[in-house]
């Protein structure tokens, strides 16, 4: 399951473009992960490659 480094989030909504299935933005205007997403999903990766702040690990 992906996760999100909170003090690296940047908040820029990336993460949530490309792969909403299993990123949001939450309260705090940062990234989370939704509930039972599995890490093998390519759009998962796809946002972690693209995180400027490098904040997404698999």
């Amino acid at each position: 399951m992906p996760k999100v480094d909170q003090d690296l989030c940047i908040g820029c909504g990336m993460c949530e473009n490309i792969c909403p299935e299993a990123f949001e933005l939450s309260d705090a205007s940062k990234a989370a992960v939704k509930q039972n997403i599995p890490s093998a999903s390519k759009c998962v990766q796809e946002a972690a490659d693209s995180c400027p702040s490098q904040a997404i690990t698999k």
